[in-house]
Order: structure tokens, then sequence, then C-alpha cells
């Protein structure tokens, strides 16, 4: 293929659907809201609105290479602004819009602290949005300030681009993306085309041109994440194909529309964290789902967070009655940083999982166990993609050892923009340190943790998300919304075990105050550890990444500071607001005001 960056990706999009009017089905994005209506725009008038902008962009003054923050909801302008400022010449960041009301001094610290260290000229978002960024512009000062689309200086129409001055090339920067942040501030990343090009002809070499299936999506995903605007909308511009996309505010009121839009639309690929799959298990009544066939779904991506083997059972069992294949279930892993998935599972079987002894876990090693912590694959690395792990000497370990994650491949980040101390410390010689922790078995990849999430209690290193799982089921917590750490307290001896629990809104006293003893026995049931505290929180208090993560290191910080407190009620104009603070943040809070989950 001849393409080499994303724009020539979309004057492909654009020169194939002239070429064919007659397409009875030409490829684009669909817009699905809430009542389910639907709005359509091809890739060639999306190109031709972001020319515009981009000839808008350069009479403003904004110079090639300069970077323009875009904070918006799902919908067809963050297309125009995001294509329009790569057409300009200069590099997109896209930024998560304004929480709650109650939230917004720490977002306005966030956010104008992301616009300095991406050096932002310029910030385009929503009107409504807009409205509400006064300190956060106030604090980052971006030289051309915050401007809707339509306050931009006006160009004429036209269906070329002859002002685009020097091409763009594939080495240039395609956007910024910060980490998710699961244990530090989050990071600018910068992506240049040839990295993200390289990352889409991976997914998509999954389903094939020569494939018997024309594969189309349905993403509600947030457009400022990689899984979102990487891993869903670039794929079906390269194909070019059409992708249905529901705003995550859609997903969080009414969880069917997503599996309502897939059967309709007869969507074949569509992904999401783990928490949403256990989400549409306790959110979605069979009434929702009259006339839906999800025979559909040939592959159903499960990453962003720790996968959960319960949770991917209970999705299938319960979704079995309307054709749900079991061999569309995909766990997966990625980070920002590799541009989005390092690993992939098996398209045709089922997802794998496997015990092993905990014990030995707990020292470095994996040996398969019957009775022993039930993990799952998250698959194989991609083509062209080397993993290794290796010791905290740098040293390569044979299988079924635990260490530091580390890759290798063509889509690995240029670096963390204009940080070349981090980038120096993340990249060494060609492999991308992850941070995370894992092993192989049989060359597939299990992960056990973030590096600097481990438990470590009495000389022995614990996995956090074995502990928070053990809480699974206990009546009152809410599933996915538990933090385990390790702490040793001013003047004491010995490190302590705190577990964070997020609890449901509406328990009884009695249930509430039984809570504390009910977690600790189940840890201890299940793990064979004793916490020395748990701590019940209100719903949607927990700090979370970006991407909805859980920041341990975060909770903990926060806990000491006296700062874990309820959250205040959600922002009514804008409903999509604090879940699109982070993924699992918002819907567990939203729900948590409105109802258990």
């Amino acid at each position: 293929m001849g393409e080499s960056t994303l724009l020539d990706l979309l004057a492909r999009a654009a020169a194939l659907e002239q070429a064919d009017a007659s397409l009875e089905a030409p490829s684009g994005l669909r817009f699905v809201d809430r009542a389910e209506r639907e709005r359509f725009h091809t890739w060639g008038s999306l190109r031709t609105a972001a020319l515009r902008v981009a000839g808008s962009l350069r009479r403003l003054g904004v110079e090639r290479g300069e970077r323009v923050a875009l904070v918006y909801p799902t919908g067809i302008d963050f297309f125009h602004a995001f294509f329009g400022v790569l057409a300009a010449g200069a590099v997109p960041v896209p930024l998560y819009p304004p929480v709650r009301f109650g939230r917004l001094d720490e977002y306005h610290l966030r956010t104008a602290s992301m616009l300095r260290a991406a050096s932002a000229r310029l910030v385009l978002a929503d009107g409504r949005i807009r409205s509400l960024l006064g300190e956060t512009i106030a604090a980052a000062r971006p030289r051309l300030g915050c401007r809707t689309l339509s306050a931009l200086p006006s160009v004429p129409p036209t269906d070329d681009d002859p002002d685009s001055g020097e091409p763009i090339r594939a080495d240039d920067l395609a956007l910024v993306q910060f980490s998710s942040g699961t244990t530090v501030d989050p990071k600018p990343v910068a992506l240049s085309h040839r990295a993200v090009l390289a990352q889409v002809r991976a997914l998509n070499g999954f389903w094939p041109d020569d494939s018997p299936v024309r594969h189309s999506g349905v993403s509600w995903l947030p457009l400022y994440h990689d899984m979102g605007l990487i891993g869903c909308v670039f794929p079906a511009l390269e194909i070019p194909t059409v992708l249905t996309l529901l705003g995550p505010e859609v997903f969080v009121t009414r969880p069917a529309l997503w599996l309502r839009a897939i059967a309709r639309h007869r969507a074949t690929v569509s992904v999401a964290p783990n928490f949403a799959y256990g989400l549409c298990v306790d959110r979605i009544r069979d009434d929702e789902l009259d006339g839906v066939d999800l025979s559909c779904w040939r592959v159903a991506l499960n990453g962003a967070e720790p996968v959960s083997p319960r949770v991917l059972r209970a999705f299938q069992e319960r979704f079995a009655a309307w054709s749900l294949r079991p061999e569309a279930l995909t766990p997966v892993y990625g980070l920002s940083e590799a541009t989005l998935a390092v690993t992939f599972s098996d398209l045709e079987t089922p997802f794998r999982t496997t015990r092993f002894d905990r014990d030995l876990l707990a020292q470095g090693r994996a040996r398969v166990a019957g009775d022993g912590v039930e993990l799952v694959s998250v698959g194989r690395p991609l083509p062209d993609t080397e993993l290794e792990i290796r010791d905290d000497a740098l040293h390569p370990l044979p299988e079924s050892r635990i260490g530091r994650l580390w890759v290798r491949g063509p889509s690995l980040m240029e670096g963390y923009l204009d940080r070349a101390d981090a980038t120096a410390r993340a990249l060494v010689d060609g492999w991308l340190d992850t941070g995370d922790r894992g092993f192989l078995s049989g060359g597939e990849l299990f992960l056990t943790g973030r590096a600097k999430d481990i438990v470590i209690l009495r000389g022995r290193n614990y996995l956090p998300a074995d502990i928070e799982h053990a809480l699974d089921g206990v009546d009152g917590v809410r599933t996915g919304c538990v933090v385990a750490v390790s702490h040793l307290p001013e003047g004491g001896r010995n490190e302590e075990l705190l577990l964070f629990v997020e609890t449901r809104h509406d328990l009884d006293d009695a249930t509430r105050s039984s809570l504390p003893r009910r977690c600790a026995d189940a840890v201890l049931g299940s793990v064979g550890l004793e916490p020395d505290r748990v701590v019940p929180l209100a719903p949607g208090t927990l700090p979370r990444t970006s991407s909805g993560k859980l920041r341990r290191s975060e909770a903990l910080r926060r806990w000491l500071e006296g700062r874990l407190e309820p959250p205040r009620r959600v922002t009514p104009w804008f409903l999509a607001g604090a879940w699109l603070r982070s993924f699992g943040g918002f819907l567990r809070a939203r729900l948590g005001l409105r109802s258990a989950a």
C-alpha cells in the first residue's frame, strides 16, 4: 500500500467513494443517539470539512508541527477538528472533557498541566465544553486561546488542499496521546504516522481483505483514548468501512444500545474494557434485547484493564441466548506507548485461562496448579512485535518466570514529547519498558500487575488484582471497584495491607456495618492474608486514569492526606461528563448515584 499517513488514508477513502458513487452502502461514520436516531457522514464529506478547518487554522496562524488540543464529546466536530489539524500540518492532542461541577478544580489543574506538557498553541472545543474551560485556559495560556470551529476565520469552500505547503511525512507526528498514568502523572506520548499505520495494518491483518466477511464495527469508547480512536476509527478508515459510534453517555444510560447497535448493523468487531462486559451482565434486561441476534459479532475485544475470567464467563453465559459466539470474546493487551495493542488472543477459539500456584507466583515463578490462581491469557504478540520478560538487571527470563515486560516493534512511540529523560528511561536500545509484570507460558502472555503496584508484605510479593478479585461477589461491594495496597505506617515496623472498597449506594445499615468484616474474611479465605484495614468508600471515589484503570498509588496518597471523599453530584448538563473523566470512574460513579450495579 502506498499510503504513509492518516491523511493519505482519508484521501484514499474519499477517492474510492467518488470513484463509485453508486455504492449502496458507502463507508464512513454513523452516529447513534440514545433514542437510536442515526446520522451518517461519509469519509469524503469528512475530508471536505476537514480541509476547510485546515485553511482556517492556517489563516489563524497555526504553523507546521505546532500542537492543537481537542476537547470534544463523540460527534462529527471532533473528526473535522482532528483531520483539519493534521491537514494544516499541526499535531492534534485529544483530551477528555470536563466532568463534574464538584470536581472542576481537579480537572482545571490536570488539564492545564496536559496543555503545558503538550505545548499546545490552541485549544479547539465543543461550544458547551468551552464555556467551562475558562480556568484551564487561564492557567495554561495557549497563545491562540480556546475556540470553537465556528469561531475560526472563514475560508472559501474547497474540495482540494492547494495551500498545504510541505507534504506530511510518515515520520511526522500523527498525534499526541497521554498515557493513562496508572501510577504517575500522565505523560504526552508522541506517535508518528508510521507507528500508527503499522498498528492499524496489524489490526486489520486479523480480518484480511479476502475474508468472506465484510467487517464493520461499533464503538462507544471515547475518542480521546487510544482504544476508541486508534483501535476503532483508524482501522475502519484504512479498510475503508463503516464504523457506528455511540457516545459513552449513551452506553452509560442504556448499555443495551451497544448490543442493539451491533445486531442492527451486523457489526463484526467491537471492543471494550473488562468492566463494560460486567456492566452489561448486571444492567441489561431481557426485554431490551427483543429481536437482537449477536451471531454477527466475531471479535469482542477485551482490554485496557485487567481481564477477569469471571466476567468473561458471565458475559458469555448471559448473552448466549442471543447467539453470542464463545469464540468472540478476545482478551488483548496493549498500552499507549506502543500506540495500542501488543498481544492478541486467537480469534477462532474461546478465551483461555490457566490456574497457577499462588505461593510460587508470590516468589516470581509460575507453575500450573488445579486449585491455584486463575489468570487469563492475553495472547501472543502482534506480527513484527517481540516480547521479553526481564529481571531487574534487564536479563531475559525463561518461560514461567515473572518479571518486567519489554516490547519491541514498529508501533512504538517516538518518545514522551519534550521529555528526553523520561524517554531514555522507557526506551532502551529499541525496546520499550512497559512497566507491567507478567510471564510467558506456551508462548502466551499472562499479566500479574504493574511493577509499582506489587503488594509487599513481610518480604513476599502479592498480586493486588488477586486480592481485589477476592471481593468479587461480596454483597455490597461494587465489582471492579477495589484497591489493595501495602503501606508502612509512620513509626510502624511492618507493612500493612489496606483495602479501599467502593460500596453500593443503597446499602442498609446492617449490610454496611458488616462489610469490613465480610471483606476481610473473603480475602483471608481466598488469598490467605488478613487485611489490616478495610476502608469503605462511596461510589466513584477511587481515582482512575483516563482509561478507567485504578490508580492504586494515588488512592493511597489521597487516603493518607484525608482526601478520599465521596463525589458530588454529576454535572446535569452533560451526562457524559463524569464518565469522560475515566472509563470506569464515570460509569460506577453515575450508576452509584442512580441505582445499584
